[in-house]
């Protein structure tokens, strides 16, 4: 069994209210050679959260952290209509991350929880998770 010490967030870069299915983002994550998905969980835009790369195996969501984490992705993470990013979570997104966390961190405890952006130069997930948090805790 794996050590988990990170719960990472994602976003799928796609434009607000843009539906993405697993099935989409495992396509673009074969075409970027990666066997499967990378992420471990999904959170489409109605809040259901759909179930990724299996958790027992490594993902393929940040270099260099992907043995001991878990990946969350949200779908949204840019402006409609352009490439700047913007926390397009709905109200449903929220609340199923919120709940999947509490869940996560009941197996894996020591986990800390932190957005893809906190580990690699990018803007995903297009919000802060730290300052998330502190206002929403798990």
């Amino acid at each position: 069994m794996r050590k988990i010490n990170r719960i990472i967030i994602h976003s799928t870069a796609t434009p607000e209210g843009r539906a993405v299915t697993p099935e989409e983002i495992c396509r673009w994550h074969r075409e970027a050679g990666k066997r499967e998905i990378g992420y471990h969980y999904v959170i489409g835009l109605d809040g259901t959260v759909h179930n990724g790369r299996n958790s027992a195996i490594a993902g393929a969501h940040v270099a260099g952290y992907n043995q001991n984490s878990i990946g969350i992705c949200y779908v949204g993470g840019v402006a409609k209509g352009s490439k700047t990013p913007k926390d397009t979570r709905t109200a449903e997104q929220t609340a199923a991350l919120k709940k999947l966390i509490a869940e996560l961190k009941k197996e894996h405890p020591s986990a800390t929880i932190c957005g893809h952006k906190d580990l690699a130069v990018t803007d995903c997930p297009s919000f802060d998770v730290s300052a998330w948090l502190h206002l929403n805790p798990i």
